[in-house]
Order: structure tokens, then sequence, then C-alpha cells
């Protein structure tokens, strides 16, 4: 026959298990990236930018723009978003940061929840890695990373994200050009 103790804690340390699982497994699914790895940059840095706007924030923020041109595509595309946080450190001289540094966010995109949809390396330019983390069909979050010799900077975009727009994101809320072409119409030539 089994003890006391045995039998009634044997039931709350299992759903206590389950329960620390299910939010590891909830967690490795975050689309928002830990950026405070990086924050000992700052130090180093000629200047920095570091934005954090959280979904509270981004419901000020759609508000405070107005409902014409430019502003308004914005506001549209905003909507919905969890958050945008940027981290952005210029510097005077070369080797600033280190490959760890990198790697502290790139492990948080190896998970199989992120998809990296473009890496590029240049000599002149640097590296840019762009991921996405899809919900099934859906882009559920974004992650642009870029390096050079005197520049890092990160953007994570949470929430759902049309790819489409964008661009218009680009130099608005703290987000730099990504590079990012949006796709032109295709022509009945080109159709063909």
């Amino acid at each position: 026959m089994k003890s006391f103790f045995q039998r009634n804690i044997r039931m709350p340390l299992f759903a206590a298990l389950l329960i620390i699982t299910a939010t590891c497994v909830v967690r490795a699914q975050d689309p928002r990236i830990q950026l405070a790895s990086l924050d000992h940059l700052a130090a180093k840095a000629s200047q920095t930018v570091d934005v954090s706007i959280d979904e509270r924030l981004m419901k000020i923020a759609a508000t405070m723009l107005s409902d014409d041109g430019d502003e308004k595509a914005v506001k549209k595309l905003i909507t919905g978003l969890k958050g945008i946080y940027v981290k952005n450190f210029e510097f005077e001289a070369d080797g600033q940061y280190t490959a760890a540094d990198l790697e502290s966010i790139r492990t948080q995109l190896r998970t199989p929840a992120w998809t990296r949809m473009v890496n590029v390396n240049s000599r002149k330019e640097g590296a840019f890695e762009v991921y996405l983390m899809l919900t099934g069909e859906k882009v559920s979050g974004l992650a642009v990373l870029h390096s050079d010799a005197k520049e890092l900077t990160v953007v994570n975009i949470v929430g759902p994200i049309n790819l489409e727009k964008l661009t218009q994101l680009e130099g608005q809320l703290g987000i730099p050009d990504l590079g990012i072409e949006p796709q032109k119409p295709k022509t009945k030539n080109e159709e063909k």
C-alpha cells in the first residue's frame, strides 16, 4: 500500500510539471525577442536608438496619427500589432561588438517557430538577415538584424504583419529602412 505522501504529492507534482512544460512551450513560441543582452553596447556607442513600443503604447500612437495620407496608412498598419522594438548602435571604431552579441539574438531565432527568409553578407555593407514567425499561414512576428563594422541594428515587430504594406513603416516609429522592396503589380506582358 502506498504511503499518504506518495498518494497525495504525486498528482500535484505532476500538475506542476505540466504547467512548467506548457509555460516553456508557450515562451518558446513568443515572437518578442529579448534584446537586453545588447544593452551593454550603449556605453561603447557614439549613438544609440532604443525603441520599445508595447501594445498599450501602440494604441496610443495610433490615436496620435491623423486620418490623412501616409499617417492614415501607418495607422491602419499598426492596428493589431503587439509591439515594435528596435535597438540600434553606431560606433566610432570597428570591433565594438562581438559575434557573441549577435549570437545571443540569433539563438532566439533558431527555434522551429522562426524561419530565416533573407540572409545577405557583403564585405562593404555588412550582414542583413530577416526572420519571420509564422502562425499557420499568417506572419505573427518579424525580426531584422543588420550588422556592419560600425553599426548594429535589431528590429522586432510583434503581431500580425502584412508584408506587402510593411514598407510603409520604414522611417516611422524608429524603424530604419529595412530594404524591403514593395511588389509592383505585374503588367499583362509580364504575366505571359
